[in-house]
């Protein structure tokens, strides 16, 4: 049976051709069906051309406006009322689809799906969840990174329940622990918020706490789930990307810079490309954004077709999974443990 994924065809720097191509790979490749949304007299004949007959189940629905990487995010979801955003996350309101992905506009994709979708039940502010790749082989679920830049300790306590939620879900790990990313492991480390947050979610969640983590445990295996801020999360978030970037350049010219090297470089193809498959970031599809009523995932605006492909996969993942009925319940538990501590 066929999942149904809206895809957002307008949404990335260059779009929509890596919308069209990733589209065509997911449904040679993942049992879904595609909701390509956009302008159709674009779409149709571009879609044409790339199948070249090919038979797939991609569908094109018509959307007049979309929102580039330019426009204010406030500004562009009051005025564009037939986005391709919107369009596309009315399909999952309405229950035409399982779930939408985009890799455009972040703040006009949260904000659009906070007014078309609304809040679970319990949560204040929801939050953008990304898969960082560790030392053990194992992921750890970084939130948030990006949709709150300020954030209270019931924001944090909510990050935590969902990010566990969606790490035993959809990520499978087991004893999942959890860790409030600070300055320092003391408990007397951090600012305001992380101090303040600590003993709460230390009554909260008990053994699956294992306290205070910094910026390095993040890579290391050392927590399954790693509850921020968004401002301090999209930070880490993007220091990690420019850091992978400078790497795997480094690494590539130095296996190029002498004969020798170039010899080894040969030898060791396999493994480069290993490595650099294991922190692309186009294998990790789209960051949900969790708390939301219906899934939702946002990729990068420099995603590329394989990027696409994945962000779809994650999606029709989240949607499998059931993650939002999993989260309202823990939430309801937790919430009320929460009460009672503050």
């Amino acid at each position: 049976m066929l999942i149904d994924i809206v895809l957002d065809a307008m949404g990335s720097d260059k779009a929509p051709e890596p919308e069209l191509r990733g589209a065509i790979l997911a449904c040679r490749h993942l049992p879904v069906r595609v909701h390509l949304v956009g302008p159709q007299d674009v779409l149709r004949p571009a879609l044409h051309q790339h199948l070249r007959g090919e038979r797939l189940p991609i569908e094109i629905v018509h959307a007049s406006e979309w929102i580039s990487m330019e426009d204010k995010a406030a500004q562009a979801v009051r005025s564009k009322r037939d986005s391709s955003m919107r369009v596309g996350l009315k399909m999952v309101r309405e229950g035409r689809a399982a779930g939408f992905f985009t890799a455009g506009n972040t703040g006009a994709a949260m904000a659009t799906a906070k007014m078309v979708l609304g809040s679970l039940e319990g949560v204040d502010r929801p939050a953008l969840a990304t898969i960082l790749p560790t030392q053990t082989g194992l992921p750890c679920l970084l939130l948030d990174v990006g949709a709150n830049v300020d954030s209270e300790p019931k924001n944090l306590l909510d990050f935590a329940i969902m990010g566990k939620v969606y790490s035993e879900q959809v990520l499978k790990t087991r004893d999942t622990s959890v860790g409030l990313l600070s300055i320092g492991e003391e408990d007397s480390k951090g600012n305001a918020l992380t101090r303040e947050t600590l003993p709460l979610l230390r009554d909260l969640l008990g053994p699956n706490f294992i306290g205070n983590v910094e910026g390095r445990d993040l890579y290391n295996g050392r927590a399954d789930v790693v509850v921020c801020d968004g401002f301090t999360g999209n930070v880490a978030l993007k220091t990690s990307e420019g850091l992978v970037k400078l790497v795997t350049s480094s690494l590539k010219n130095s296996l190029k810079s002498t004969v020798t090297s170039q010899v080894g470089a040969l030898l060791s193809r396999k493994a480069f490309n290993n490595f650099r498959h294991k922190l692309d970031y186009s294998e990790y599809g789209g960051a949900p954004l969790l708390g939301v009523r219906g899934v939702c995932a946002i990729g990068h605006g420099s995603s590329n077709e394989r990027a696409i492909m994945n962000g779809i996969r994650v999606t029709a993942e989240v949607a499998q999974a059931n993650v939002n009925a999993q989260i309202e319940a823990a939430l309801r538990t937790s919430n009320g443990a929460a009460d009672m501590t503050l």
